[in-house]
């Protein structure tokens, strides 16, 4: 509904809550390649973008479900650690092709310590790129790791019922969460050995 004569209606993702145009065009105008990172309940997916003409180009993609197929991530597809790797994968991959440096774009996202976008910054980090960030908000080792989630299952150990539900999904795939932060070193040493020497990236 129109508030007076100067009242202009935002564009369509603006309204969606999808879009930040003014940091949109901040990011554009500096002519770097863009860092982005999306979430869902299940899954993270790590791109690095840069825009051109006629739209933005995805220069790099990396997706949770890629640690699954290829390099056995056996947990969560959402969780820190998975972004994590997510990232790393990504920022191992944007080396592949000659990046060197990306500069980050959470969208809408609240800048929230510890929170799964930081995790996949650190990953970028860990794998060589640089992006401007304040360390502060990137999650401690223990975080990335999966501690704290491994904890948390020894506490719900003495009740079965409670923590059959509640980490299904990691017994249906015969990992347990107690063991997550083992399990996540495995696959990032996996992730690692892909891309030694800069030998050829798997996946795009």
């Amino acid at each position: 509904m129109a508030r007076g004569p100067q009242y202009r209606v935002p564009y369509r993702r603006r309204r969606e809550g999808k879009t930040d145009y003014r940091k949109r065009k901040a990011l554009v105008i500096s002519g770097k390649p863009r860092l982005v990172v999306r979430g869902s309940l299940k899954n993270v997916t790590v791109q690095v973008i840069i825009a051109k003409p006629q739209g933005d180009e995805v220069l790099v993609s990396a997706h949770s479900r890629e640690l699954i197929k290829k390099y056995g991530w056996k947990a969560h597809g959402g969780n820190v650690p998975a972004a994590y790797l997510t990232g790393l994968l990504c920022g191992l991959k944007a080396k592949t092709k000659g990046l060197d440096e990306v500069v980050p774009d959470i969208g809408l996202h609240s800048p929230t310590k510890g929170a799964r976008v930081f995790a996949a910054l650190k990953g970028v980090l860990d794998a060589g790129l640089n992006v401007p960030c304040d360390e502060e908000k990137l999650p401690d080792e223990k975080r990335i790791k999966g501690e704290n989630i491994a904890q948390y299952a020894k506490s719900l150990s003495a009740d079965a019922e409670k923590y059959a539900a509640f980490f299904s999904a990691y017994l249906k795939n015969n990992v347990k969460p107690e063991s997550l932060p083992e399990h996540f070193m495995e696959v990032k040493k996996a992730v690692v050995s892909a891309f030694k020497g800069g030998g050829k990236k798997r996946g795009g």
